[in-house]
């Protein structure tokens, strides 16, 4: 295998909501001081404006950049919005602005964006919206809550990604013996189980 190549993968699908994405802050004000009318108004009075990088925006940005360096697409990124397609043009014009490569997303016209989650193969959803985040965890899908950062890595190159090895990387077979059984038997059943690998988790 020469550098830049890679065996055949199937692309990791990782579906985001568009208030991840891009800072819908401003719009959503509206939306809730004014009501659906005007929101929609302000946004296709504002459709040819591109919004604001969001929470996730850059981390996006580096998970795009890896179908750079290799000759297939190791990553896909879909879009999910609760905006109807007239109000997400505005969200796709940002999309080209950034020359982000998106090229599938579902406008769900004020539905919650989680049920499409399956119908997309996607491997993994993130949005800043919490309760989004536990009905697909409900559905069997991984998902996180986006959350903003204190530090800004916008200058760096490198992606960096952090898993929790409990429950995550590995299964929760030991989490679940501490919170049912307390302290003690955990620590039991660890040095009982030493050399046993754990269970991959999700």
């Amino acid at each position: 295998m020469t550098p830049g190549t890679a065996a055949n993968i199937d692309p990791l699908v990782i579906a985001i909501s568009s208030r991840a994405l891009f800072d819908l802050g401003d719009s959503h004000s509206v939306y809730e001081q004014e009501g659906l009318d005007a929101y929609q108004a302000y946004q296709i009075e504002r459709e040819d404006e591109p919004l604001e990088p969001g929470v996730a925006f850059h981390l996006v940005e580096k998970l795009l950049n890896l179908n750079n360096l290799l000759d297939q697409s190791p990553v896909e990124v879909i879009l999910l919005s609760r905006n109807s397609a007239d109000t997400g043009l505005r969200i796709f014009n940002s999309i080209k602005h950034y020359n982000l490569s998106i090229t599938r997303a579902a406008f769900c016209s004020g539905d919650s964006p989680y049920r499409y989650i399956s119908a997309f193969n996607s491997h993994l959803f993130l949005s800043t919206d919490g309760a989004d985040v536990r009905q697909a965890l409900e559905l069997g899908v991984a998902a996180a809550t986006i959350l903003p950062s204190q530090k800004s890595n916008v200058d760096e190159d490198i992606l960096k990604i952090a898993f929790d090895g409990d429950a995550v990387l590995f299964s929760d077979e030991s989490e679940k013996i501490f919170k049912d059984k307390g302290l003690e038997a955990f620590t039991k059943n660890e040095l009982e189980a030493a050399n046993e690998p754990l269970a991959g988790g999700p």
